[in-house]
């Protein structure tokens, strides 16, 4: 066996810390000053402030996010655009585009906000003024 046949071995030997000065990682070994983390052993989840989770906001006592969504409200004045003696409800309003499928989905109600011209025939939940306004131009209200 000669020098040249031998394996080669490229395993490195582990640093040797705190062996003085002149060896690159003496006096604090690589950990730099003072500190938690220059001192004994701590966690990997040490990040040196709060825990990432600590730090988000908190959520708990802010109610059902679901439960508190509230029903979409119209206005007579929106409903100009349909033709005399035509059904309105959720399905009409979602074509003409005044709500979407999901404002349809929480309910819809209409105010009486502006005034109306033609006759309509609706089937949703009405408020009494929006009421009295569609029977006085000879509409109809059928609840929903």
């Amino acid at each position: 066996m000669k020098l040249n046949e031998l394996i080669k071995i490229n395993a490195r030997s582990n640093k040797r810390l705190g062996r003085g000065v002149g060896s690159g990682k003496g006096k604090t070994a690589g950990r730099g000053t003072k500190g938690q983390k220059a001192r004994g052993k701590i966690p990997a989840t040490f990040t040196g402030s709060l825990a990432f989770f600590k730090k988000l906001p908190l959520k708990r006592g802010k109610g059902n996010l679901n439960l508190s969504e509230k029903i979409k409200v119209i206005n007579l004045s929106q409903l100009t655009g349909f033709k005399a003696k035509e059904i309105v409800d959720t399905e009409k309003l979602i074509l003409a585009k005044i709500i979407s499928k999901k404002d349809a989905k929480k309910g819809v109600k209409v105010l009486g906000g502006g005034d109306i011209e033609t006759a309509l025939i609706i089937k949703l939940s009405v408020s009494d003024a929006a009421r009295k306004k569609i029977e006085k131009v000879g509409g109809k209200v059928m609840d929903a």
